[in-house]
This record gives structure tokens, sequence and C-alpha cells, in this order.
């Protein structure tokens, strides 16, 4: 395993290092509402380990791959059509069988022992497709730098777009609505599009997504201001008022990271997980490690995902190849967005949004496409650190 040697340890060290500290949060977090509802307490801790074996064992069966397989148009195209179909489909079985969806969201496909979500597997593959589209007409682009031009080669790409982030409002899942948005505007911006028709085409989808979003409430408002979703933005905005309401979890949120103070009361000794926080071991996981390990766990945690998506960035800027780089800019983005929305909603800075903080919050289909996601980046770098020796 000639490719092991290559591999970044900056990056696969504070990844393992998270995984373990996951599986201890998600235990701590989860242990009383298991306990509660008549299940075993070690109910999450034994899933959240299976979940960061099988993470594991699919990061490293990605990276011994050939990062051919990667630009691959058909494997793409297919695995593109594949997603778009198990969005529409979790919105169909929501309909005709609404005891699947989550919190008034049809976004799961349950698959027994887990359930899967497509959004999880679309922000990959949309990485893959916009990386592939956009280092394919680059050429053209670079040819004929008109904006009509420009407009005609990054239409198909920004309908697919558009599509996918239609059918994650239709759940709702405005989280993963703005994830695959920040992605796709990024790479946009990485891309050898002009900066200034980048900045067009950004304002453009950004403004037909808000009209989109308008019409919806536009369409009928009534229902939509009675939706949790919507009753989060005025938590977010109102948390003490809302308190026996909306805002009960944003509220609980700040007084477990209050109790927590510099070094925490303990690991295993939160008292907000105790039936205060709803889904502690989920989306306020970082909530439960900062009254239990303190500021100090805090900062450690968030320190070693800022490793990790520090370090993608810099390989995407040594990576030779347009391809290449691109990737590793929307996995970078893909980590950070999802560390801001999950972070900034315990603290109150966003709505909450229900996306997981990577490798911590409990959760099958996200640890299983980060740590995907992880093993395209370090398949990449390996790859051209071998080409670059070949060369000398």
């Amino acid at each position: 395993m000639k490719k092991l040697r290559k591999i970044d340890l900056w990056i696969v060290i504070p990844y393992i290092l998270l995984l373990g500290i996951g599986i201890v949060m998600v235990y701590s977090a989860s242990f009383y509402n298991a306990l509660m509802v008549g299940a075993s307490t070690t109910t999450y801790l034994f899933k959240q380990s299976l979940f960061a074996v099988v993470g594991l064992i699919s990061c490293f069966f990605v990276f011994i791959l050939k990062a051919k397989v990667f630009r691959s148009r058909r494997l793409v195209k297919w695995l593109l059509s594949l997603t778009l179909l198990a969005l529409i489909f979790v919105l169909i079985l929501g309909v005709i069988k609404p005891s699947t969806r989550i919190n008034g969201a049809a976004a799961w496909i349950p698959l027994g022992f887990f359930s899967l979500q497509p959004l999880e597997i679309a922000k990959v593959v949309l990485i893959l497709y916009l990386s592939m589209v956009l280092t394919n007409k680059q050429e053209r682009i670079l040819a004929h730098q008109g904006l009509r031009e420009v407009v005609s080669e990054v239409l198909p790409p920004m309908l697919v777009v558009i599509a996918i982030v239609f059918l994650l409002i239709c759940q709702p899942d405005y989280g993963g609505a703005m994830v695959i948005v920040l992605i796709t505007l990024i790479l946009l911006a990485s891309s050898t599009i002009p900066g200034k028709y980048i900045l067009r085409l950004s304002i453009s989808l950004v403004v037909g997504l808000a009209l989109m979003i308008g019409a919806i409430f536009m369409v009928n408002p009534t229902f939509i201001t009675k939706r949790y979703q919507y009753q989060r933005v005025l938590a977010m905005l109102h948390p003490f008022q809302m308190e026996k309401t909306a805002g009960a979890q944003l509220v609980n949120s700040f007084y477990a990271i209050s109790n927590g103070g510099i070094f925490g009361v303990g690991l295993g000794n939160g008292i907000q997980k105790r039936g205060y926080l709803p889904e502690p071991h989920t989306d306020f996981i970082i909530a439960v490690i900062s009254e239990e390990l303190g500021l100090v766990g805090v900062i450690v945690v968030l320190g070693l995902l800022a490793i990790i998506v520090i370090r993608i960035i810099q390989i995407g800027i040594r990576a030779k190849k347009n391809y290449d780089s691109l990737v590793c800019y929307g996995v970078a983005t893909m980590f950070m967005t999802q560390i801001i929305l999950n972070v900034g909603g315990s603290i109150g800075l966003v709505p909450l949004t229900g996306v997981t903080l990577p490798f911590l919050s409990y959760g099958g289909s996200s640890m299983l496409i980060l740590s995907i996601a992880l093993g395209i980046v370090l398949n990449l770098d390996a790859t051209r650190k071998f080409e670059n020796m070949k060369k000398r």
C-alpha cells in the first residue's frame, strides 16, 4: 500500500480524534433520553460507534481508488440522476406515508437500522458534478468571455442546482438548501469564469432563490407561518419571549453553555440534556460539549475541525489540476457551512436548521458522506504527490 505513505496526517489524525470524541459525547448526550423511552442507555453509543467504523472503512476505500474514478463523467451523471430521484422519492414517501416525516420534514428514507438522507449524498455528488462541468467548460469559457456565452455554458448546471434546492425547500430543509447554495457560489467563484460575471451569476442565483421562497410564502402564508421552520426564525430573534414555545430549545442551549464555564461540569454531569434540550445528541451536541467540557472542550473540538478545513483548502491551493482544486474547495465549503450553521444555531446567531456538526452529531448518513468526502480529498492529494514524484 504505497499510497498510504502519502496520506495527509493533518487530516487523518483530527478526523480520528473527532470520531472518538463524537462517540463519547453522543453517548453522554443520549443515555438519559434513551432511558426515558425504555431503550438501552447504550443504544446510541453502539450505533454511533458502528457509524464511525463504517465511515472509516468508507474513507479508506475511497482513498485507495484510482483518482480517475471521480472524474468519470458517466459515473457522476449516473449518481446525480439517482440523487435527484431519491430527493423526489422522499417527498412522495412523505405524502403517502406521513409517519416517515421527522419534525414535519420529509427528508429520510427508512432502511431499518438507520435512515438514509438523500441530501447528504447530494452534497458530495453536486461537488463532483459542478467541478467536472466547470473544468470541462474551462476552455470555452476562457475563449468566449461575453456574458451571453458564459451564461449559456453555466446555465445547465445552474438549473440542476435550482432543481435540488427546490426539492429541499419542498421537504422542507432550508439548512440543506443553504449548504447547497453556498457550495455552488464558492465553486463558481473558484472557477475560470471572469469575476464580473461571477458576481452577476451569484446575484441572479440568490435573487432567483429568494423569489422562489417568496412565491411559496405568497401561495399559502398561513401554512408557512405555522411550520416549525418559521417559528425557529422568530425564536432566534426573540428566544426568551418565546421561551415556553419555539424558543425553549435555544434558551436551554444558552443555559447549557452558561453552566459549562471554562472547564465544564464534568463528562456525563450535564443537566440540560436531561429532558430540557431536545435532540441533545444531534442538533445541540455542541451545547452538551460546552456544558460538560467547558470552553476548553469547545475550543479543542472546533480547533480540530478548523485544522481539517484549513488543510483541505491548502490541498486545493496546491493542486495543479483545476478539477482537484474545485473539489477541495467544495468539500471545505461543505464542512465550514455545516459548522457555522450548527454552532451558530446553538448560540442564536442563525436560525436552527438541523444541520449536523461534522463527526460529532449522531447520524449515519452524515458520518458516511463526510468520511467519503475526506477520502476523496485524501485520494486527490496522494495522487498529486505520486505524479510529482514521477516527474522528478
